[in-house]
């Protein structure tokens, strides 16, 4: 079902015209928070991206004939909305302008129907000319315009569908990939080899500069060879017998199904979904197929619609995160003061009990021994829990006063273990497989865009620690190799990397306090290292903010506007380590107070969540509230 959310009239109140205490601030965002649970138990807020989210959604339902004029327009409205003015689109707030958006969202609006030569078209053209043309596009753009005849499929990286039978332990075979890499790959072999085309009314003769391609790099590099690698393989793909091709799509295709949760999805996030989809269309299934069916009603559950002055318009979300949001609530909530068996924190509970993952994913690839359990991000992705959602869930269902008591400690210590299961061979732990770490396959030519391998990260290895620590784990080996790894990635300014959190506040606000949480001391050298580097890059405002832009450009590392989330997440660091009644936190606090809207909540129109490092971000609408709401807590119920 299309989600609908309030008309901005409803969402833009003034903040108040005193600042409350932080006494009263807190109390403001505990109310607002409660009215925000669903009656089935779960927070979820809103997950905001760019348009390419919406531009794809109009191109997929155009190649599967199923595009309808009302969506459409909505959709135009939005991508319209988000233009700037020099005909551009970023990937996030206040972004720079992104050449490969900016080509799908001006293909989406010649499908909508506006006219190449209106004002705001020409814009884009022009920006588009001026960076290379749609020749400089991600090679995900132009697989999207092949689609449709805009681009030649022999001008892309060959995909054969082969992959599918390499086994387990062959370099580039489909587990070296991350889940949601892998998810995207393995459709994609099955569309590339098949080459499809559907003309549009249109071109695209206005991006193009007919710029020759760049030369190859050297042979004696892994992308110059893999580079020539894809001019055999088009060679393969283009001889008139396939022995393998047929059986290697039915295979594909039968991995594919294997894959698909109930809620017709495929890992609970976009790319493998539109792929999967066009994959099982272009393979014959027709599209009442119970498969199809059930996957394009999903798809439409991701779509919010919104009044504005325009009128109506219509975004899609990427992916889902209730689980995630559900765990940060219920720990907002208990740090605040709410009684462990407050039936709001009941229900919560009861709700992540029942979505405890039982079955094994594909993580049991590299660890087929370990007992399946923890949870995952979305609403169905049993293929694909994750350790970051487990270790937050564990942190907060542990504090909980629940009706059934040996259910509950039995999911968490299922979680534990299959958590700790999950670390790899460095003592770190990634997001979502262990030993995820094969670099290969960066090199091959249509990785592009986005991370494909999931190494572990310094935010999710600290919330791990914390975890194994608030379950009296502190001193075993899983444990003590944790924290090894988290010291030996401090950088070397004293914050860490921020892998899913923009960026450095992010890995910093969770590694300080999970070093405290293992009995670190306050004056230890590593932690003083950590304060220093938040003292230094705190705003004149009090705040903190770090603009994505830190990814790619180091200039950017710890600077940016303030916001409300990342300035809970320095303030957290800075109360575990003993600074409450520190001049940086009482004016981070005083920060929070003060831009506090009346209705409890804070205004962040800046993404702080991170989908791919450098690629793709993401605007968490919730954590602009549970994480202020955690930052509050501790400091008004920590002792002076």
């Amino acid at each position: 079902m299309t989600q609908t959310v309030p008309t901005p009239a409803s969402v833009t109140e003034p903040t108040p015209a005193r600042p409350r205490t932080a006494e009263q601030t807190l109390d403001a965002a505990v109310a607002h928070l409660r009215g925000l649970q669903s009656p089935k138990g779960w927070w979820k807020g809103e997950l905001q991206t760019n348009v390419t989210m919406d531009a794809e959604d109009l191109l997929l339902r155009e190649f599967l004939g199923i595009r309808r004029a009302d969506q459409t327009e909505e959709a135009a409205r939005w991508i319209r909305s988000q233009q700037r003015a020099d005909g551009s689109w970023a990937t996030f707030e206040g972004g720079p302008p992104e050449l490969s958006t900016t080509v799908e969202a001006w293909v989406a609006l010649r499908l909508a129907g506006d006219d190449p030569e209106a004002p705001h078209m020409r814009a884009t053209a022009e920006y588009v000319l001026a960076e290379g043309g749609l020749e400089r596009a991600r090679v995900f753009t132009r697989i999207w315009l092949a689609l449709f005849g805009l681009w030649s499929w022999d001008e892309l990286p060959d995909l054969p569908p082969e992959l599918i039978f390499l086994p387990s332990w062959f370099p580039l075979n489909v587990y070296d990939w991350a889940c949601w890499a892998r998810q995207t790959v393995v459709p994609l072999t099955v569309v590339a080899s098949l080459r499809p085309c559907r003309p549009l009314p249109f071109g695209v003769d206005e991006l193009r500069t007919y710029a020759p391609p760049p030369p190859m790099d050297g042979p004696l590099t892994w992308s110059g060879a893999f580079q020539r690698l894809d001019k055999v393989l088009h060679g393969y793909s283009n001889l008139p017998v396939h022995p393998l091709r047929k059986l290697a799509r039915r295979r594909a295709v039968e991995w594919i199904l294997a894959r698909q949760e109930a809620d017709g999805c495929w890992g609970g996030i976009q790319p493998p979904w539109v792929y999967s989809i066009l994959a099982l269309h272009l393979m014959g299934y027709p599209m009442d197929h119970p498969s199809l069916r059930a996957a394009i009603a999903g798809l439409d559950g991701f779509a919010i619609r919104e009044r504005t002055p325009d009128g109506w318009v219509r975004r899609m979300e990427a992916c889902q995160s209730p689980l995630w949001d559900t765990g940060l609530a219920l720990t907002a909530l208990l740090d605040a003061g709410v009684p462990a068996n407050d039936p709001a924190i009941v229900n919560a509970t009861t709700w992540l009990l029942d979505e405890e993952i039982r079955v094994p994913g594909d993580w049991a690839v590299r660890r087929p021994g370990l007992a399946p359990g923890g949870w995952a991000f979305e609403f169905e992705n049993d293929g694909y829990p994750d350790t970051d959602d487990t270790a937050e869930i564990v942190l907060a269902l542990r504090r909980v006063d629940h009706p059934d008591p040996a259910r509950l400690r039995a999911a968490i210590d299922r979680g534990m273990t299959w958590m700790a299961g999950m670390q790899s061979k460095d003592g770190g732990w990634g997001a979502f497989d262990a030993d995820n770490t094969q670099v290969l396959c960066t090199k091959l030519p249509f990785c592009d865009f986005g991370a494909v391998i999931d190494p572990p990260s310094a935010d999710v290895t600290a919330h791990i620690v914390e975890a194994l620590a608030a379950e009296g784990k502190a001193d075993t080996v899983t444990c003590r190799r944790g924290v090894a790894w988290l010291l030996r990635h401090q950088e070397k300014d004293g914050s860490w990397f921020g892998r899913w959190g923009a960026n450095h506040v992010y890995g910093t606000g969770a590694a300080v306090p999970a070093l405290i949480a293992v009995g670190t001391p306050t004056d230890a050298p590593v932690i003083r290292r950590a304060v220093r580097w938040l003292r230094d890059h705190q705003n004149p405002d009090g705040g903190w903010g770090e603009d994505l832009r830190s990814y790619t450009d180091p200039a950017w590392i710890g600077r940016g506007p303030s916001t409300a989330s990342q300035t809970a997440w320095a303030l957290l660091a800075l109360l575990s380590a003993g600074h409450r009644n520190t001049d940086p936190v009482t004016r981070g606090v005083a920060y929070l107070s003060k831009t506090q809207r009346e209705d409890g909540t804070w205004d962040e129109p800046y993404f702080t969540g991170t989908g791919f490092p450098g690629d793709f971000y993401l605007n968490y609408h919730l954590y602009r509230l549970v994480f202020p709401t955690t930052a509050l807590a501790r400091y008004v119920r920590t002792p002076s």
